[in-house]
């Protein structure tokens, strides 16, 4: 696609009247709050967290009934898929791998996100814009009129996840559920894919707004965690403990205290201004929880995204992750996933998609090897282990711990990636990779996000008193994203043109 191509297509994708796309009030000058006061910074974020838990807690009968149709589904031999596109997607194979964790409806979730899992590591470029790549991964899948299929999309208006619940609400005799993260009044004002599927009534919705995320339109933070919370819910509780495990997750989260983050936030800042690098090592349990985090980074922030080591010429990542306990990548894929991978052949895409492209991602201990031979002795280990109730975390010297106890398999999952998420965040602060709460590093590689760095673009000079046609800022980023090495910002490099002309 070029600019021209999109600027035909382009009012579908704009998207800056959403909630989900927003600056949120509470974070306005998190840039440089984490630099002047990292407390105050982690106390904004968690408030963030805290309003959207709120409303998740508020939500509980549509979970329910969520849970009812889950239960007659399992009971007479049917499947139940889950749908994402990135975030969504990781969270959908996240509650995949916790059903074998369990042993709840085990080898009856079925996951799939855009691009196959693969995607776990790099969302495959322009996947989610297409609908029929939806229809055609739940049909690959085998999905038939038994099965029932759980749509989610943190924003409810990704074309990838909106045709395959299209898909399925035409073959099922189970109503398929859609489920997002933004005001319906808006939604079918702004986005007619969106509103087709809202006032579809054989397509159920469950509506989980809770406004702004802590970074603009960063949708991997609040918005994918009450999703997560609500369809785990519904998969893994008692009907009659879904409300008391929603509350338990809010309150516990509300007294947990979280400044121990303070100190590997800058551990860990410290170590990439150094230029060194840092391995994640957590336990196997908890290990997709950490590959999302951190590979959500790079897309998110315009880092380098994790090597792939059948790609001589892929530049290194700050992070990765290490699972020592395999010893190659394939066995170490299917530790991670709790079976086997889910690739597409698929002629057109599988250099991208395919199982040579996701056995390069390597983290058993030959990947280890050859990571060292890259990085040398400036590779760092980050801990995250759980002993009984502890969990433990640890990087280099700086240690911490949180008691879990009593707490659910489900909502420890949870936990770990809020506090995970948080940390990300505001060590990308540290790093300089968002100007306020404004995600200016973000890649241009959908539409979605094009008409987002457009935006800021637009907003950044507008504050700079330089007036710019949305058509011109198009054409800059077209001109320019392909040109950029992995961890350069489209925004930033835009608006350099474009006050130096």
């Amino acid at each position: 696609m070029n600019a021209k191509e999109f600027l035909k297509i382009a009012d579908q994708f704009k998207l800056g009247e959403l909630d989900t796309e927003k600056s949120n009030p509470q974070t306005i000058g998190l840039s440089d709050q984490v630099k002047l006061n990292l407390k105050e910074a982690i106390s904004n974020f968690k408030k963030v967290d805290l309003h959207a838990l709120e409303v998740l807690k508020n939500s509980f009968g549509l979970i329910e009934e969520l849970h009812d149709t889950i239960k007659e589904v399992t009971s007479n031999s049917g499947r139940v898929f889950l749908c994402g596109c990135g975030a969504t997607g990781r969270l959908s194979l996240a509650l995949e791998t916790i059903s074998y964790q369990v042993g709840i409806h085990s080898e009856k979730v079925i996951s799939f996100m855009a691009g196959g899992d693969v995607a776990l590591i790099r969302s495959i470029e322009k996947f989610e814009d297409y609908p029929e790549y939806g229809e055609r991964q739940l049909l690959d899948l085998g999905f038939t009129e038994n099965d029932l299929l759980i749509a989610i999309t943190e924003g409810g208006e990704t074309p990838f996840v909106i045709g395959a619940c299209e898909k399925a609400a035409s073959i099922s005799k189970h109503t398929p559920y859609f489920c997002y993260c933004n005001p319906d009044e808006i939604l079918n004002e702004k986005v007619i894919r969106s509103k087709n599927v809202i006032l579809n009534d054989k397509i159920k919705k469950i509506n989980l707004s809770h406004g702004a995320q802590a970074l603009s339109g960063s949708t991997r933070l609040q918005c994918s965690t009450v999703l997560m919370a609500a369809v785990g819910c519904a998969l893994f509780e008692e009907k009659e403990r879904i409300r008391f495990s929603l509350e338990h997750l809010h309150d516990y989260y509300a007294f947990l205290d979280c400044s121990f983050l303070e100190n590997f936030i800058k551990e860990e800042a410290k170590i990439y201004q150094k230029g060194e690098y840092i391995s994640y090592c957590p336990d196997l349990d908890f290990s997709l929880d950490v590959l999302t985090d951190t590979t959500e980074r790079s897309p998110t922030f315009s880092l380098t995204p994790f090597e792939n080591y059948h790609v001589k010429e892929d530049e290194t990542s700050w992070s990765y992750l290490l699972l020592s306990d395999f010893a190659d990548a394939k066995s170490a894929w299917h530790g991670l996933l709790k079976r086997e991978p889910r690739v597409l052949e698929w002629e057109e895409t599988k250099d991208k998609t395919g199982r040579d492209r996701l056995l390069g991602f390597d983290f058993s201990r030959k990947g280890a090897s050859l990571r060292a031979k890259r990085v040398g002795s400036g590779n760092h280990l980050f801990l995250i282990k759980k002993n009984n109730d502890l969990m433990t975390f640890q990087l280099n010297s700086v240690q911490s711990f949180i008691d879990l106890k009593n707490v659910s398999s489900l909502n420890q999952h949870l936990i770990l990636k809020m506090l995970l998420n948080m940390h990300s965040t505001l060590l990308m602060g540290l790093m300089e990779r968002y100007q306020s709460n404004i995600m200016v590093w973000v890649k241009a590689s959908n539409n979605k996000l094009i008409d987002r760095s457009a935006r800021y673009i637009i907003q950044l000079l507008k504050e700079k008193n330089i007036d710019v046609s949305y058509e011109n800022v198009v054409h800059s980023i077209f001109e320019y994203k392909d040109k950029l090495k992995s961890d350069e910002s489209i925004v930033k490099k835009v608006i350099q043109v474009i006050e130096n002309c």
